[in-house]
């Protein structure tokens, strides 16, 4: 930024610094990776917060059947908590293997082919922003639970909330770590601490009992199939804890050197975590008898008229007290997880959307770094999309739970295929490029990744088979969709490559060169834009008039000659009262009279200083030039004319909105610029009339 524009910065670049902060340099950017203690929030956010809404949803599943289903929680949550290691275990494989950052994307193109690779590129695309939405979701759930007078809010909230997301990550990785480490923390503190005085209560015989404990639930008749389908649905449930596993692999470069040890770390940290808290906060959810219904009415003796408190705001009641200062540090720390959670989603997904941005996959804006060194582009498509899902879905967790982790376990299950496969081409290798090392850790990598692939595509089948009519059939809609629509993408920029490649066909040294300069009035700008044709020297120069009135026409002629304009004007008519068009013709005709000409049009427009300006100038110039552009043969040059109020650009109004004073400068007195006694004076009076005369 220069010191000009530091001085007199305008109002949206002042706003935007306030937001997001000062721009960094590219040489910055080592100063923005993370310290393993800092990447523990950012990229564990979404696995831990899993558990505060993991053991719910199970519980929900289960009491669908009545309070007796519950005995199989202990079972489930195990199956749940084994997955978990295995995943983890898993992916610390892939990243070895893998550190670039692609993660299950990279994995699949490598070893299974472009297909699989984009399906499970748009299947985790899908599941960030899924991961928003239910984080979102299930925070504005836990606030709910503590203020239930906020209930009617419960979108604006969301909304707000992804806003609020979306700025601070914008301030870039390291910021962000920063602003979210203490809730992360807090939040295992709290919980970890609630769950072992859970335990000791219980162990010296006062176990705390939910206020829920009371009421009974009214449990459907099930036949042996259904029951085993509930088992399995409160599992897929359940495995909702695994979400954010797979961040950590596309986020290894965001780390500090070395950079695949501290990512493993990272990784086997967050995973443990999550079991032990999703282990404890089950058992918890049994020692205190939690009721909890899918639909509140179905709790025998609840007041279905208020919202049903969460899980674990039961639990964290029955063992603190629902009014004590632990209860809402709970609370406080559990909503914050949650909607911080949604952060991990705005590190991985824009960091993807820049792998297939560089592959052609997506427009490559998404691999763009914004002032504070992040892909903001790809920040911003999260928000809008995760915005989108939650208004339409009107920010209801449990319904939002049913689209959940579709995505992800495609990830996984591809990603650890093609870990598979990649493990086996390694062991295939006999030319001795392979260390005896690597090939014992090639072994142990197949082990450990067909368990991962057997379990994965497993688990895959049960949520496809528990969640499809519960609403994840839009996943397996919205999944095609997009890969279809990368793969369009990727074909397009193909062929723009294809067209715009060099060939030694081509011949330099086009015959004529002709300049336009379009004429509207007789007035400063167009004089300038005269004069720049001139000076081009160009083969032959002339203005265009297109003439919708005659009497104008005329007038503008006359004037014309009697202002002794150095080239030619010529008018072209315009029965239809179209502009582009009439000039298209010209052109054509020309070409058609004089042969193959090179074609420059002049085209004046004003340079504003407020926003509101833009409405007011420029629309006919711009219509213009997008058509002419179409034309081969035909390059637009823009003439800038800068306006009074362009020179203040970066401080006072100009030129007031209607009925306002005049409350900048410069004043135009008697043909000279003069000053307001209340503003200072002009640093440089020349500085405009040098950039705007002829």
């Amino acid at each position: 930024m220069s010191d000009e524009s530091r001085e007199n910065p305008d109002a949206p670049q002042i706003a935007k610094r306030i937001l997001i902060g000062d721009p960094l340099t590219s040489e910055q950017a080592d100063n923005q990776l993370l310290p393993k203690r800092m990447a523990l929030p950012i990229f564990a956010s979404d696995a831990l917060s899993s558990v505060a809404y993991g053991p719910q949803e199970m519980l929900l599943t289960l009491a669908l059947g009545g309070l007796a289903f519950l005995t199989f929680a202990p079972w489930v949550a195990a199956a749940v908590v084994v997955l978990l290691i295995v995943v983890v275990l898993s992916y610390r494989q892939l990243i070895k293997a893998y550190p670039s950052g692609g993660g299950d994307y990279e994995v699949a193109s490598k070893n299974l082919g472009e297909i699989p690779g984009v399906i499970v590129a748009a299947a985790l695309l899908v599941d960030y922003i899924l991961t928003v939405s239910v984080s979102i979701a299930s925070g504005v759930d836990n606030i709910i639970s503590a203020v239930p007078e906020l209930d009617p809010l419960r979108v604006e909230l969301a909304v707000g909330f992804v806003v609020l997301i979306v700025i601070v990550n914008l301030r870039g990785v390291r910021e962000a770590s920063t602003v979210f480490a203490i809730p992360t923390y807090l939040f295992i503190g709290s919980v970890g601490v609630m769950i072992v005085t859970g335990l000791i209560r219980t162990f010296l015989g006062d176990a705390p009992v939910a206020d829920s404990a009371a009421y009974q639930i009214q449990g459907e008749h099930l036949a042996d199939a259904a029951i085993i389908l509930l088992i399995l649905r409160a599992f897929s449930s359940g495995c909702s804890a695994l979400t954010g596993v797979e961040a950590v692999s596309n986020g290894v470069q965001a780390f500090r050197a070395p950079k695949i040890r501290n990512a493993q770390t990272t990784l086997v940290m967050m995973g443990s975590i999550a079991a032990l808290l999703f282990a404890g906060l089950t058992a918890m959810g049994l020692i205190t008898s939690v009721h909890y219904a899918e639909n509140p009415c179905d709790l025998i003796g609840f007041d279905c008229s208020k919202p049903q408190p969460s899980v674990m705001a039961q639990i964290a009641a029955a063992t603190f007290g629902g009014g004590s200062i632990p209860f809402f540090i709970v609370q406080a720390a559990t909503a914050c997880v949650l909607l911080l959670a949604a952060n991990t989603a705005f590190n991985g997904f824009p960091l993807l959307g820049a792998v297939l941005a560089r592959d052609g996959y997506a427009p490559k804006s998404l691999n763009t770094r914004g002032d504070r060194l992040v892909f903001s582009n790809g920040m911003i498509v999260l928000g809008i999309a995760a915005i989108i899902v939650l208004v339409v879905f009107q920010a209801k967790l449990t319904t939002l739970i049913q689209l959940y982790i579709i995505g992800v376990f495609v990830s996984f299950s591809l990603g650890q295929i093609g870990m598979v496969r990649h493990w086996k081409r390694l062991l295939r290798q006999t030319d001795g490029s392979v260390s005896a090392s690597d090939r014992q850790g090639a072994k142990v990598g197949l082990v450990i990744n067909t368990i991962g692939a057997t379990l994965t595509v497993f688990v895959l089948v049960i949520v496809t088979i528990t969640k499809f009519t519960h609403g994840a059939y839009l996943v397996f809609i919205a999944i095609p969709v997009l890969a279809f629509l990368m793969l369009g993408v990727k074909r397009y920029y193909r062929d723009v490559e294809h067209e715009i490649a060099i060939d030694d066909i081509t011949k330099f040294g086009a015959t004529g060169d002709v300049a336009l300069v379009l004429v509207s009035k007789l007035q400063k700008p167009v004089v300038k834009a005269v004069d720049y044709a001139i000076a081009a020297k160009h083969g032959k120069t002339m203005a265009i008039h297109v003439a919708v009135s005659a009497e104008e026409a005329a007038a503008l002629q006359k004037e014309w000659e009697d202002h002794l304009m150095p080239i030619p004007l010529v008018i072209v008519e315009s029965p239809y009262r179209s502009f582009a068009q009439p000039i298209a013709g010209f052109i054509k005709k020309y070409r058609a009279k004089h042969g193959s000409s090179v074609v420059t049009v002049y085209l004046p427009q004003y340079i504003v200083g407020h926003w509101w300006e833009t409405f007011l100038h420029n629309r006919r110039s711009r219509r213009i030039a997008n058509q002419l552009m179409l034309i081969h043969g035909v390059s637009i040059t823009l003439v800038p004319w800068l306006l009074d109020s362009s020179e203040l650009i970066y401080g006072r109004r100009s030129r007031p909105l209607p009925g306002q004073e005049r409350a900048g400068r410069p004043v135009v007195v008697n043909g000279r610029r003069a000053h307001r006694p209340e503003g200072p004076p002009s640093e440089d009076p020349t500085a405009k009339k040098g950039a705007n005369e002829a």
